[in-house]
């Protein structure tokens, strides 16, 4: 997924040179194309992502569409009240590329886990988010938020992904995308981001699922619950699939839409879900006092 965004970015870069690349002291091996080739357009902000994006927010304001490209936590998390009040708030033409989504980094530990990342950045009302299930989702998205320039939230895999369609699909934003037809029995999973390979492949290797259709969707927010109305009710039952904790995510919003609209269509959540109490967390002797 890396190397399809990059190319996309370079492409993009030829034909706009308002094109602007950001990193946080990270990317290398995979941004040197653009540094390369648009070195004048190429900003390393150091391990300082609070101030890359105000950087890239006073860009974007000056008419260029910047691309801040670190590793998921740390542009979102670290940086919410820059993403907030300076990004979406103003609606400014800056992509936040987040590398590594879910566990990619699982050996990096805990500060590398994106598993609450959508939670955060779907609460956003002017954020778009991009999270491609293949490469060629990726160059989809990249074709996408090149049209039509705004905050958004590019959730990408750490690499290695296959891709899944034969070329880049037209997308567009709360529209589902067909990988798998089902056979009529009127169930799907709905998968967003990387677990799109992990579920085609559960699929098909399991004879009670055969019936199962799937379906991607890489672009959805908080402005696109609406368009959910239609395609969910063609469905009696829809499994949402993400790589994040079950509260707040990609499932959640889908609930927050179908439960809006009174539809009877079941939905199902499948995603991370809160680990349990650390093994080294202190417990209090039995009669301990404790807080009121």
């Amino acid at each position: 997924m890396r190397d399809a965004f990059i190319a996309e970015l370079v492409a993009q870069a030829e034909s706009d040179d308002k094109v602007v690349l950001l990193v946080g002291d990270l990317g290398w091996s995979v941004i040197e194309p653009f540094a390369e080739r648009f070195p004048d357009r190429f900003f390393n902000a150091g391990v300082a992502e609070q101030n890359m994006l105000g950087l890239a927010a006073g860009l974007a304001s000056e008419g260029c569409r910047v691309f801040a490209y670190s590793i998921a936590n740390f542009p979102t998390f670290r940086c919410a009240e820059q993403l907030r009040n300076d990004v979406d708030h103003h609606v400014l033409p800056v992509t936040i590329v987040a590398v590594g989504g879910g566990l990619a980094y699982g050996n990096l530990g805990y500060s590398h886990h994106a598993v609450q990342d959508y939670g955060l950045v779907r609460m956003l009302p002017n954020m778009l988010i991009a999270a491609p299930g293949d490469p060629q989702e990726v160059r989809a998205c990249m074709r996408y938020l090149a049209d039509s320039p705004g905050p958004a939230y590019l959730r990408l895999g750490k690499a290695g992904e296959p891709s899944l369609h034969a070329a880049p699909p037209r997308v567009s934003p709360g529209e589902w995308l067909t990988l798998r037809e089902g056979d009529g029995s009127g169930r799907s999973f709905l998968c967003t981001g990387t677990t799109l390979a992990a579920t085609l492949r559960r699929v098909e290797a399991d004879p009670l699922l055969a019936g199962h259709a799937v379906h991607s969707l890489p672009l959805w927010g908080a402005r696109h619950k609406a368009r959910q109305l239609d395609q969910l009710a063609a469905w009696q039952a829809i499994v949402s699939v993400e790589d994040h904790y079950a509260d707040c995510g990609f499932g959640s919003w889908l609930l927050e839409a179908k439960n809006a609209a009174g539809i009877d269509t079941q939905v199902t959540i499948e995603a991370l879900t809160p680990p349990p109490a650390h093994p080294l967390s202190p417990s209090l002797p039995e009669g301990a006092p404790t807080c009121p």
